[in-house]
């Protein structure tokens, strides 16, 4: 017997009307195409996992609904349309491919997760350290502990301690939040570190 998780029910139950019909159509296509799927509520929508691994998810709007597969590109191909999802902004279940083409893909799905698949990320881009402002690295050459320091953070953390001086609207300001930014440093203290837990 299939595996339903009773917030499911409840998500399907408190969707709008149009919605209903669309997602207890996808959870049955699941449930028909993996019958040892589990269910499970992610990020506030329903998730389908299969071996324990995310699988899909389908999440009801106010004016659509969406459908979602975890390795979408290797499943359906192509771009995702627009809204959540690979099948653009589903409002009935007459815009879904066939049950028999579903299934097929959830299928497709399942073997991906057995054979071990995992989702590329996004290669992040390492922005470079910023420019320095002269009066600031001028003081920095002055006060080798907050030259190290700052030396040693991230172009991240660099960057909130430009920012902050570079920001100053008046010179009195700049050259007072260039000194506590030394004092601060020499100390290894971030930018921020009274928000720091």
């Amino acid at each position: 017997m299939a595996s339903h998780d009773p917030r499911v029910d409840a998500y399907i139950a408190k969707a709008p009307d149009f919605a209903q019909p669309i997602l207890e159509h996808l959870r049955a296509v699941v449930h028909a195409a993996c019958p040892e799927v589990e269910e499970s509520i992610k990020w506030s929508c329903p998730h389908f996992l299969y071996q324990g691994k995310l699988l899909c998810s389908m999440a009801a709007f106010k004016q659509h609904c969406a459908f979602h597969f975890w390795h979408g590109k290797d499943v359906v191909g192509g771009k995702e349309k627009e809204g959540m999802g690979q099948f653009g902004k589903l409002t009935s279940t007459k815009e879904l491919p066939t049950k028999k083409e579903l299934i097929a893909y959830v299928r497709k799905a399942m073997s991906l997760r057995e054979a071990g698949a995992t989702r590329q990320r996004a290669a992040t881009v390492r922005k470079a350290p910023p420019k320095v402002p002269d009066d600031f690295a001028a003081q920095l050459k002055k006060h080798t502990a907050a030259r190290k320091t700052f030396e040693a953070f991230s172009p991240s953390a660099q960057r909130e301690y430009v920012a902050w001086i570079t920001e100053a609207k008046t010179d009195a300001t700049r050259q007072k939040r260039i000194a506590t930014s030394l004092e601060w440093l020499a100390e290894g203290k971030h930018r921020n570190w009274k928000y720091q837990t």
